[in-house]
C-alpha cells in the first residue's frame, strides 16, 4: 500500500492512480495532510 511522502499516512492504490502523475508511485500529499493543498495534479503548502 502506498505511503504519503508528506505525512506518511497510508493511501489506496486508487488514490495514487487518480491524483498523481503516472511516474509517481508515492503521493506528495493526501487528504490527511493538514499543511498541504492539492489543486488538480499540483501540490502546494497551505497559505495561512
Amino acid at each position: 500500500m502506498p505511503i504519503c511522502q508528506n505525512c506518511e499516512s497510508f493511501v489506496t492504490e486508487r488514490y495514487v492512480k487518480v491524483f498523481e502523475p503516472e511516474d509517481i508511485a508515492r503521493p506528495r500529499a493526501c487528504p490527511h495532510c493538514e499543511d498541504m493543498v492539492r489543486r488538480g495534479k499540483e501540490v502546494r503548502a497551505k497559505k495561512n
